[in-house]
């Protein structure tokens, strides 16, 4: 059917009139929020910053869109819910994403098309996504540094996990893995937080083969974050925090030689079950005496067939009670550096388990797993893209919604609520004019940001 038999249809039962729904041809766009975010993008030169990374291998004379504009258009349109790059044929001539990209939301030519943005993708190679990669990490850096250049942080708290990405079709180095049962890709995602605060800020984004280890490519990010870390924040502490997958002895070896502290779970075994069988036994009678979850705290110097030397594991004897079930023994086991009691390790390990935010919100509301791309390297492309969206959002965050209603809402409520507002254009001489419904629930937030960002209330 043509797109011209597609403009209209009727409701001729839901109310008294005929209710006849049409397409509209005046410039008019369902993202007008994305004027918060053109801001905070060029405070940050987040997207300057990562077209700088990159060559451009076109012929000069035959450029109609310059790099930084294909990654603003893909950036922008990733943040505000459209991560694949066919959408590219409908968002062409959309307003708010031409002003974006600072051409005119009227007039302006339109911007890439999807096989253009598919050729922009498949050219990446590993020396630009390497460059990619550092420039991401030193924005992130760079704003934090500024941000506290007042009261320096005096530790810096590096978490890293791993996720499944499926996978359907032929993509590069997906393979099945058997834990996840499924063909997949396993990416490795990495924030910093600092001192007490809770907020994990997302620093690097490394794809990997769905047969990959916990090892793979980990060691490599973490030392040139490390090193990152140390131009930017030279005088802080540094403490990562993982899973259990990560307690092998040649990442414990290199953070003790690095200096660095760690947190990092360790899976159960005979002989830590044996070490930690004497508490069990005392939380197991506590919790028949009182019919409440009891939690005890212990500590064993223990060394691993692999390891070297002995090193602290703390562990926890807990019995946990739910209604209607019988008592179920939940003991977890941590190796660490660090010189606090058990339960302050405990305190410290748990904080760890935000992670599963920051990724739920890298798959789900970003789509960082839109990994259709044959190449492998087009596929982390397509990863470090989703990762500049969402440090353009968590910026977005931090700059603006502490202390309101945004401040703990996740990447898919801030799209939802303050950037998916549709809006009609319209362009004179000397000004664009922006006109949004004024039945919009969220107007007066709406308000109070924009005049934050700069803009003149009126």
């Amino acid at each position: 059917m043509p797109d011209s038999a597609r403009q209209s249809v009727l409701f001729p039962d839901i109310y008294s009139k005929l209710v006849v729904v049409e397409c509209c041809d005046q410039p008019m766009s369902t993202d007008g929020g994305a004027l918060l975010l053109i801001p905070i993008d060029r405070a940050l030169q987040l997207t300057e910053s990562l077209a700088a990374a990159l060559d451009d291998p076109r012929q000069t004379g035959k450029v109609r869109h310059e790099v930084v504009e294909l990654v603003r258009q893909r950036v922008f349109a990733i943040a505000h819910g459209y991560p694949d790059g066919n959408d590219a044929a409908t968002l062409a001539r959309d307003p708010a994403l031409l002003l974006a990209c600072e051409r005119s939301p009227m007039g302006g030519e339109p911007l890439a098309s999807q096989p253009t943005l598919s050729r922009f993708e498949n050219t990446a190679e590993p020396r630009r996504l390497r460059r990619m990669a550092e420039a991401l990490g030193r924005t992130v850096l760079a704003h934090q540094q500024q941000t506290r250049r007042h009261r320096p942080p005096r530790l810096l708290r590096i978490d890293i996990d791993p996720t499944c990405d499926p996978t359907h079709g032929q993509q590069e180095f997906s393979t099945f893995n058997g834990f996840y049962g499924t063909s997949c890709y396993l990416p490795l995602l990495v924030t910093v937080s600092f001192d007490a605060e809770p907020t994990k800020y997302l620093v690097a984004a490394v794809l990997r083969p769905g047969n990959a280890s916990a090892m793979t490519g980990t060691l490599g990010v973490l030392r040139r974050l490390v090193e990152l870390v140390r131009e930017y924040f030279p005088q802080v502490r540094l403490r990562l925090r993982a899973d259990s997958a990560f307690a092998v002895p040649e990442l414990l070896e290199c953070l003790e030689a690095a200096g660095l502290e760690y947190v990092i779970g360790m899976p159960t075994n005979a002989v830590l079950a044996r070490a930690s069988q004497r508490l069990l036994n005392r939380a197991r009678a506590r919790c028949r005496r009182s019919g409440r979850k009891v939690t005890l705290y212990g500590e064993v110097a223990y060394r691993a067939g692999s390891w070297s030397r002995r090193r602290r594991v703390v562990y926890k004897a807990e019995v946990v009670v739910y209604p209607e079930r019988e008592p179920r023994d939940n003991d977890r086991y941590v190796v660490t550096n660090l010189k606090r009691r058990p339960r302050g390790v405990f305190v410290e390990y748990h904080g760890h388990h935000d992670m599963e935010n920051r990724i739920k919100e890298m798959k789900l509301d970003l789509r960082m797993d839109k990994t259709s791309c044959a190449s492998f390297a087009a596929n982390q492309f397509r990863v470090l893209l989703s990762l500049a969206a969402a440090m353009l959002l968590q910026a977005f965050q931090a700059k603006l919604a502490v202390g309101t209603e945004f401040a703990s809402a996740q990447m898919g409520t801030l799209r939802e609520r303050l950037f998916k507002r549709a809006v009609r254009v319209t362009e004179s001489a000397r000004r664009i004019v922006w006109q949004f419904s004024r039945h919009y629930p969220w107007a007066g937030a709406w308000h109070d940001i924009a005049v934050a960002l700069g803009a003149t209330g009126g």
